[in-house]
């Protein structure tokens, strides 16, 4: 067994080692078959003799492997059962006896288990917290509170439920009463070891911890115990905001002490409490607000006390929120004071900022964009300074405006020596001038009436646009301005304005190139009140061959992998210019491909940044669009060895992006067959290893079926049917992908011979019916009704086809079917397309099948009432799509994690029946036809099967 643990050891170092982990990832990833793997990986976090590398990333690898297979998509336990339960016994022990590194790595594994198991199927893990708490020692304390907290924080976010708060009072009834004697117990703790700083660090740490949780109980609602407790809570709160210990502080400008974290997690307990359970300490937040206002007056400016800071002025603007407590606020002179003592020092720029601009200037565009998630001072105070906007508007303006003017006064005295001051005077203008948030696809839309946004431009900005001695931050701030207020400019000054911030892409300066190019992508995003760009494709053609060659050599100034993708701003831009340029993307085909797919092919080696691939991937996806039709065979050439590379070489981050772009490829030229580059990617598509990713399967399956549409003739010639459906049994069988196994399943009814899957019909309805019977879910269920339409609708199957299919599965089955299934949920099709293809296969089934002509004649009946329900609310036929390509923000889309949807290149949805356009026309003539066919057959069963409303409103089809 050591000699087992020591191999594994020796692979969980090779995997930290650069030019051993490609090798040592995989050989991890096999092992997890193993009987015992996730227990021996434990085993390894355990042992105090190995090093804390090997431990740490043990527990890492231990924490993915639980993301990936706890449970699969049926919430079913994928490891076997003994370890599940050895796992849920040792891990809570494990986690409090670990160092702090591997505590966090734990955390996240036990946050995964409890969103599976907890409370059901681990409902004895409270009971153990709970046994394990009130030790003397407080590092045992902590580790079992992070336990507590990386369970109940999963609470914070989620939508009220009966589920929800079962698990609350299952949590309530056992925790809190110990949880709040600890509670007491580290409060007087602290008064006792004030003086003994290894101590007291403890105590403050449970301290901290503590309040997190009161943050997670308390943030659905406040549970009776809390209630009953919030004065002694309140009291202890308000202790912590003031309490002072010299030994709690750190020594250190840029890092927090102990009691900065405190206080920085009260603050937020506070906005949470204010904001939601204001009722109930309402008579106690003019005293917070007082002695958070003291804090913020006596707290230095050092980088240390940043999250501190910030926090309690998100406090104060949750306070200022609640009309009953602004009026704390209210008169002017508190304003003045206000802004003088707390707003202006926060969103003054700090040498610190000046050195993240200078070194680490990603660092600081990310934390200075509009809409980030960055806790910073300067976002804090603006967003004080924005509610107290909202509730004294003209007040705040007036006063705003006159220290505006004051820095502006002083930066014209000495612009060399006190461009700071112009800064802090834009800053604050750029905080006082939007009456809304600020929206990441409009900017500032709606603007405070008492501000000229314009005149200010003109006369404070436009200057440092063109002036090349202007500091590189006042550069900054006035192509931001350009970036935030893009809504108010005119296209007349958008022209005038593009050239300049063209020109400031060929800056040296990184966080100024990198500014232009967020505001050039995102004013080519913008579009006036009729869906138009307010760049027109005229006026961004000339300009688009110098922005590009600019951005492309921004991004390859340094060819180190991690150097090249730092940047996600730049590679956002050029997939915002091809979606822009559309058509007259061709015109830099060869430089656009060229640079790509050289970004691509460094990138693979250590993909690091997965914003930058995504905007890749989606500018490589534009770029498909918009030229495939017309150069598909150089497309090909240029793409599948660089898409081959990464498929060969395991580069799972791109893999699902590949997959979608290579069935972008295909679904290009729809008409034409499979080329030969691409069949030998069939058989390797097809391979269960790559469906195991979950990443992967929405865009396999998107591949492989255009794949069957594009080369029936192959996959017939090369006994590739089983496989293929072998894919839709495996996709069937689960509701995650069932849906996706409808869409494989239609592109092989489409694309392949009848002759040739028509023996597997039997086969593929026998699962159908079975998942109905068995596991039926309303999409399911609409999926079913819409694949039989698909197939009745068709010439070469029908109604009749699929009515023998079913009938040699089980006499009379199809009656039920029709009746209990596929009448009802007809209604509920809402897409144009599946309604339209349902009109269609319900005209044809009237007019043409046997089986309703003779054995169904009610059925007749009820199909035609169906037809005409539909026709109440007629399917239009569908646009040509829409080539405005939607803005995808990713940070909410899952992005980087498993599957994401590329939005340049999503499939096309196609009418199978582009003939059909005005559908009650289409009706009437198809009718009349068949009955001219049938030798009057349909008007005969007009008279005898309708009733007399029915009748009247189907003969208007027929005349």
């Amino acid at each position: 067994m050591a000699a087992e643990l020591q191999g594994l050891v020796d692979l969980l170092q090779q995997s930290l080692d650069p030019k051993q982990h490609k090798h040592a990832e995989e050989a991890l990833r096999n092992a997890e078959t193993t009987p015992g793997f996730s227990v021996s990986l434990l085993q390894i976090v355990a042992t105090d003799a190995y090093q804390q590398t090997s431990r740490l990333a043990a527990a890492l690898c231990f924490k993915n492997l639980i993301r990936r297979k706890w449970t699969d998509e049926e919430g079913t336990h994928c490891l076997p059962e003994d370890e599940v339960q050895r796992i849920k016994r040792d891990i809570v022990g494990l986690m409090i006896s670990c160092p702090s590194t591997v505590q966090a790595q734990l955390g996240d594994a036990i946050g995964v288990i409890a969103d599976s198991d907890f409370f059901r199927r681990w409902d004895t893990l409270v009971d153990d917290l709970v046994s394990r708490l009130g030790s003397s020692d407080p590092k045992v304390n902590n580790g079992v509170l992070q336990v507590a907290h990386s369970i109940f924080k999963r609470w914070r976010p989620l939508f009220p439920s009966d589920e929800l708060f079962t698990e609350i009072n299952h949590v309530q009834d056992r925790f809190v009463g110990p949880f709040l004697k600890l509670l007491e117990d580290t409060d007087v703790a602290i008064q006792q070891n004030e003086t003994n700083k290894p101590v007291l660090e403890q105590y403050m740490s449970t301290m901290n911890i503590s309040m997190k949780i009161l943050h997670d109980l308390s943030s659905q609602e406040l549970v009776q115990t809390l209630v009953d407790s919030l004065p002694g809570i309140l009291t202890l709160l308000d202790k912590y905001v003031k309490y002072e210990n010299k030994l709690l502080h750190s020594d250190d400008e840029a890092e927090p002490g102990p009691l900065e974290y405190l206080r920085a997690t009260i603050f937020g307990l506070l906005s949470l409490y204010v904001t939601k359970y204001n009722d109930d300490i309402k008579d106690h937040v003019n005293g917070f607000t007082g002695s958070t206002w003291t804090l913020l007056t006596t707290t230095g400016l050092e980088l240390k006390y940043d999250i501190m800071a910030s926090r309690a002025l998100g406090f104060l603007e949750r306070v200022c929120s609640i009309q009953e407590h602004a009026q704390l606020f209210g008169d002017a002179d508190t304003i003045n004071t206000v802004v003088e003592k707390v707003v202006l020092p926060n969103i003054a720029l700090r040498e610190s900022d000046v050195e993240l601009f200078e070194d680490e200037p990603i660092e600081f565009i990310r934390r200075d964009l509009e809409g980030t998630d960055s806790e910073t001072r300067r976002r804090a105070a603006t967003d004080l300074l924005r509610m107290l906007m909202q509730q004294f508007q003209e007040r705040v303006t007036r006063i705003a405006m006159r220290y505006i003017d004051h820095y502006l006064q002083d930066y014209t005295r000495d612009q060399s020596s006190n461009w700071r001051s112009k800064d802090t005077a834009v800053y604050l203008f750029c905080s006082i001038a939007p009456l809304e948030g600020v929206s990441s696809a409009r900017g500032i839309n709606v603007v405070n009436p008492h501000v000229d946004v314009i005149e200010f431009f003109q006369k404070s900005i436009a200057q440092d646009l063109v002036s090349e001695s202007a500091h590189a931050i006042l550069q900054v701030d006035a192509i931001k301005f350009l970036y935030l207020f893009r809504s108010q400019l005119t296209p007349q000054h958008w022209q005038e304005a593009l050239p300049m911030l063209v020109q400031h892409l060929s800056s040296s300066n990184y966080v100024v190139h990198t500014y232009c190019a967020i505001a050039i992508e995102r004013i080519l995003y913008l579009t006036d009140m009729t869906n138009e760009p307010i760049i027109p494709r005229a006026n961004l053609l000339p300009l688009s061959k110098d922005i590009l060659s600019r951005l492309f050599m921004l991004m390859s100034k340094d060819t180190a992998p991690e150097k090249v993708q730092e940047n996600e701003f730049l590679m956002r831009a050029v997939m915002r210019i091809i979606i822009s340029l559309k058509d007259d993307t061709v015109q830099h085909s060869q430089m656009l491909i060229n640079n790509l797919i050289n970004f691509l092919r460094v990138i693979r080696h250590n993909p690091s940044n997965p914003r930058f691939y995504y905007y890749l991937f989606e500018a490589i996806g534009a770029f498909i669009k918009f030229t495939a039709a017309k150069q598909a065979q150089q497309l090909e050439e240029s793409l599948l060895a660089p898409f081959t590379e990464i498929l060969q070489n395991l580069v799972i981050e791109f893999m699902p992006y590949v997959f979608q772009l290579l069935a972008a490829l295909l679904e290009a030229q729809p008409t034409t067959t499979l080329p030969n580059s691409y069949t030998s990617l069939i058989q390797p598509a097809l391979h269960p290893s790559l469906w195991e990713q979950r990443g992967n399967v929405p865009a396999l399956t998107r591949l492989v079926a255009s794949m069957v549409a594009r080369g029936p003739t192959f996959i017939v010639e090369n006994n590739l049917i089983e496989p293929v459906l072998g894919v839709f049994q495996n996709l069937n069988a689960k509701k995650t992908t069932d849906s996706l196994g409808f869409d494989l399943l239609e592109a092989i009814v489409a694309g392949l011979p009848v002759e040739k899957i028509q023996s597997y019909f039997a086969n593929i309805l026998q699962l159908l019916l079975s998942r109905l019977s068995t596991s039926k879910t309303e999409s399911f269920t609409i999926r079913f009704v819409r694949f039989y339409y698909f197939v009745a609708a068709r010439d070469n199957l029908g109604t009749d086809f699929f009515i023998n299919i079913a009938e040699s599965i089980q006499s009379g089955i199809f009656a039920q079917i029709y009746t209990q299934i596929i009448m009802p949920e007809t209604q509920k099709l809402s897409r144009p397309i599946d309604r339209k293809v349902a009109v269609v296969a319900l005209t044809k089934t009237l007019a043409d099948s046997t089986a309703f002509a003779e054995k169904y004649q009610k059925g007749w009946g009820y199909t035609c009432e169906a037809l005409l329900k539909l026709m109440i609310n007629p399917p239009i036929p569908p646009k040509s799509e829409d080539l405005i390509i939607q803005d995808q923000d990713v940070d909410d889309s899952g992005f980087g994690v498993g599957f994401t949807q590329l939005s340049t290149c999503r499939p096309v949805l196609r009418d199978p029946y582009p003939e059909v356009t005005d559908v009650k026309q289409w009706i009437g003539k198809y009718l009349r036809a068949a009955d001219s066919r049938h030798g009057g057959r349909i008007g005969g069963f007009v008279n005898n099967r309708l009733n007399p409303d029915t009748k009247m409103a189907f003969m208007s089809y027929l005349e």
